[in-house]
């Protein structure tokens, strides 16, 4: 099993569109309604805030930083993720 999902977030909309296993089987979907939106690689069983700690991506620089508001809104830039246009990647 992966240690990670992909999720879509198709353009415009608010939360997410679809969770996948796989790149694959998400690129697939994507190509086969011709999607726009974005594709990013989470850790799965981890949140994403946790996760950019244990890889060096995010150090909390201040204690407003380590509150609840700020992990369940904190996304990473370093998640790796890939935008499409009518079904294509870009």
């Amino acid at each position: 099993m992966s240690n990670y999902i992909y999720v879509f977030q198709g353009s415009g909309a608010r939360l997410c569109t679809a969770v996948f296993s796989s790149m694959d089987k998400a690129e697939a979907w994507i190509k086969k309604y011709g999607l726009s939106g974005l594709l990013t690689k989470y850790p799965l069983n981890e949140g994403v805030y946790d996760w950019a700690i244990e890889n060096h991506y995010f150090t909390p620089k201040n204690e407003q930083q380590k509150t609840p508001v700020f992990i369940q809104k904190f996304s990473s830039a370093s998640l790796e993720h890939f935008h499409y246009e009518l079904g294509e990647r870009e």
